[in-house]
């Protein structure tokens, strides 16, 4: 089975668009997982722009599937992780002047923070992932440091027209053999959508999908329950497709 994580970041996004109440992502949660979602999946971002840390310190209490937080490998953020304890974390880079999360984690480049914040979250009990680009010598260095998953980024995936996706989706076959080699748990997001989404959730073993913007943009028009659950569907299709 391929768990959804439906992520609300954008709901927050919308609130915070007056600095208001509403919509609230606590809320938005709740209509997620009648919809069927197996997570939560959420980014407390240095700025702040979307989710507030009241929001992670509500969700923590009412979430009842997998809370999983996206953060930043910052001393401030993991310190935050550590105490409120997420089913999951998820370390992702985070650049102030982006609109969203653009690439994976570079694990080289930032190798001594990186391990250091595996570890502390570890020491948590936080079962620890990094979002990352299918590039195999990343995925790598993530078993070296002792990440448990990897998030393969599909953003590439998601932007790329009908003939270099092909050539998208062979990295990230690519990349989810090795992660699957290694023995770390195999998940996927960024960009996917009801129409995309289908070749990603059928690579073998396929363990997670954590989807945003698609779902939110979604229950603008029909509501979060039904949007969630057009993706559960859209998913399991693929699946007995595949299958058969």
């Amino acid at each position: 089975m391929v768990e959804l994580g439906v992520n609300i970041d954008h709901v927050a996004t919308v609130r915070q668009a007056r600095r208001t109440t509403e919509p609230d992502p606590v809320a938005a949660a709740v209509l997620a997982e009648l919809g069927g979602a197996d997570g939560i999946t959420i980014h407390l971002r240095e700025d702040r722009r979307h989710i507030q840390d009241r929001d992670l310190e509500l969700l923590r209490k009412t979430v009842s599937v997998k809370l999983n937080l996206e953060l930043a490998c910052s001393d401030e953020m993991v310190a935050i992780a550590a105490r409120v304890k997420p089913d999951q974390a998820t370390l992702v880079p985070e650049r102030r002047e982006e609109v969203t999360t653009e690439g994976g984690l570079d694990v080289a480049r930032f190798r001594n923070q990186v391990g250091t914040a595996i570890r502390r979250l570890r020491d948590a009990g936080i079962y620890v992932s990094l979002f990352l680009d299918p590039d195999l010598e990343a995925i790598a260095l993530a078993k070296e440091l002792e990440a448990q998953a990897v998030e393969l980024h599909t953003g590439q995936y998601a932007l790329a027209g009908t003939h270099d996706r092909n050539t998208e989706l062979q990295k990230l076959q690519t990349a989810a053999a090795k992660i699957r080699e290694l023995g770390l748990g195999l998940h996927a997001g960024h960009g996917l959508n009801y129409h995309n989404v289908r070749a990603i959730a059928c690579i073998p073993d396929m363990h997670e999908l954590n989807i945003g913007h698609a779902i939110v943009s979604r229950a603008v028009l029909v509501g979060m329950e039904r949007a969630v659950r057009e993706m559960k569907h859209t998913i399991s299709e693929a699946l007995i497709h595949h299958a058969l």
